[in-house]
């Protein structure tokens, strides 16, 4: 706790004090561009990897960066997602995975989590992922991790378009969806280009898109 308190400290008279009119206009309003949906892993801090400022990014983080498909008994990601859509209107969506992640590495594993049952249950949203990697040959262990990650990110841009507010958005032309991969010793991040079905680097191809807005269809 002493490392927390000092660095508020240092928050509050170095970074506060430097952004002192953002935030006086943040007190009362946020006008998010994005929802950035990544894990709970302490390695990833989407604000930094992004260099964004307080009001943003719109972020939801859980394990795996796992976005259950739309239900009739929705939780707290997809109340997120509908308030970051059709509330705070915002115009993209970046479901971002990244390496050496503990819940696909389980997954990929197959890792018996009888001791944690409920990682186990929010594990099972990864499941079409984890059956399309079984499903496909591996060089070896780390190989089939990282593959499981890129799958994973893919099922999960599925499942968000199961959303009534995604899909909305969509017909609207309103949206672009985006899945990413960080790899945490490189800084990098691929970028998947859904029709191609591959992960480019984002350096290289900064406008890859796995799922772009397209034009709203005229009423007739």
């Amino acid at each position: 706790m002493k490392a927390l308190i000092e660095g508020f400290l240092k928050f509050r008279n170095e970074a506060f004090a430097q952004r002192t009119d953002l935030f006086k206009h943040l007190a009362t309003t946020q006008q998010p561009g994005t929802l950035f949906i990544t894990c709970s892993d302490s390695r990833v801090v989407p604000e930094l990897l992004t260099q964004q400022e307080p009001g943003e990014l719109f972020v939801i983080r859980n394990a795996g960066n796992i976005v259950p498909s739309y239900s009739p008994h929705p939780g707290g990601v997809s109340a997120t997602v509908e308030y970051a859509v059709a509330v705070l209107g915002v115009t993209d969506i970046v479901i971002c995975g990244h390496s050496d992640c503990g819940a696909m590495t389980a997954v990929a594993k197959c890792t018996c989590m009888n001791h944690l049952p409920a990682v186990a249950a929010w594990l099972q949203h990864a499941e079409s992922a984890k059956v399309i990697n079984e499903s496909r040959p591996h060089a070896d262990e780390a190989a089939k991790v990282s593959s499981m990650v890129r799958e994973n990110v893919i099922a999960q841009l599925a499942n968000i378009q199961t959303h009534p507010s995604v899909r909305l958005a969509q017909e609207k032309g309103l949206i672009n969806l985006h899945g990413w991969v960080y790899d945490i010793g490189t800084g990098s991040i691929d970028a998947l280009d859904a029709d191609l079905r591959t992960f480019n680097s984002l350096i290289k191809q900064p406008g890859t898109c796995a799922v772009r807005a397209r034009a709203a269809k005229a009423v007739a």
